[in-house]
């Protein structure tokens, strides 16, 4: 049975798992918004965030670095450093920001990315 939002969930095929770099992100413009889209490990999970930093306010978080902060898988904002939580959204250094995190699903190898209609 699917829940409200799962139906209005609209699914944007973005690109295949292998054009994006291992442990890092790409942007990709879907219904004209960017998206930080991040492939992590070996057997690659994948992520979708805002791509814009609320603290520079600049299109940049698929350029960050990746990494693990008390487990949990984060950015770290090319700007000011700020780790954001690749799952939610959530920053680590200010509970009172956040960004849009977005369902993500891999089919035939393809990724992606879905947005409620």
């Amino acid at each position: 049975m699917q829940t409200a939002q799962q139906e209005n969930t609209v699914w944007h095929d973005i690109c295949a798992i292998s054009d994006i770099p291992k442990n890092a992100g790409i942007a990709a413009l879907v219904n004209g918004q960017q998206i930080a889209i991040f492939s992590i490990g070996k057997q690659p999970q994948v992520f979708a965030i805002d791509n814009h930093d609320p603290f520079s306010k600049a299109n940049v978080l698929a350029r960050g670095i990746t990494g693990n902060i008390n487990d949990a898988l984060v950015v770290a904002s090319p700007i000011y450093k700020q780790h954001f939580n690749l799952a939610t959204g959530q920053c680590i250094e200010d509970e009172s920001v956040c960004v849009d995190s977005y369902a993500v699903r891999i089919d035939n190898n393809r990724v992606f990315i879905g947005l409620t209609a």
